[in-house]
């Protein structure tokens, strides 16, 4: 799973790495720690304009049918294996994006019960800046008739690496390599391809 992190890299950084523009500067979000759980605006890039990064799509994704917004605290992740069957993806499995960061973490338990954690920080051995495959949707309020633009990040089996790192729960997220972004956005390449043994060129270190 992945819940936590980091987007520090500069606008000018980010448009030079995606040969892209960003629709709103005011609303950019740049952190070294970023919760999920708060539900950020992390900048997104859709597969329906490749050529613009987007500050308007929170993470925990909120499917056109839920009632309300407290239903995205289930939904930061989505495992691939069971994506095509869950009523919460499996009608947006087309719609495609990348999530952007410079880093994420996860904690290894030292104990059982995870009252021993030590802190893992993961980056990309390809790139300062990296993207994760993410799905998103659109809601409406049924009560305010606000709309909620929101995604989701989806995870795969633990590499050998993250088996160790992330030994309570033996997932990860799925990192892209860089040569594949455009296939992640693309429809018409199978979903599963992006599972295990398919990994990023990760590397972790304990912080």
């Amino acid at each position: 799973m992945c819940y936590y992190t980091q987007q520090n890299a500069s606008i000018e950084d980010l448009k030079r790495r995606f040969n892209a523009e960003l629709d709103n500067e005011e609303t950019y979000l740049q952190s070294d720690f970023i919760n999920g759980f708060s539900h950020p605006n992390i900048p997104v890039i859709l597969d329906t304009s490749p050529k613009l990064i987007t500050t308007d799509y929170s993470w925990g994704l909120i499917p056109s049918w839920a009632k309300d917004e407290d239903f995205r605290k289930n939904t930061l992740n989505a495992r691939i294996e069971s994506i095509e069957e869950k009523p919460s993806y499996k009608d947006i499995t087309h719609k495609r994006c990348l999530i952007i960061a410079s880093a994420y973490y996860e904690w290894h338990w030292n104990d059982p019960l995870g009252k021993s954690k030590n802190k893992y920080q993961i980056n990309s051995q390809e790139d300062q800046i990296f993207t994760f495959a993410g799905l998103y949707a659109s809601w409406t309020s049924p009560i305010t008739g606000e709309i909620k633009n929101t995604y989701t990040m989806v995870t795969t089996k633990a590499n050998k690496i993250m088996d160790y790192v992330h030994n309570h729960k033996h997932r990860m997220p799925i990192m892209l390599k860089k040569h594949d972004e455009s296939a992640w956005l693309d429809q018409s390449v199978k979903m599963e391809d992006f599972a295990f043994p398919y990994e990023g060129n990760l590397i972790a270190f304990q912080v």
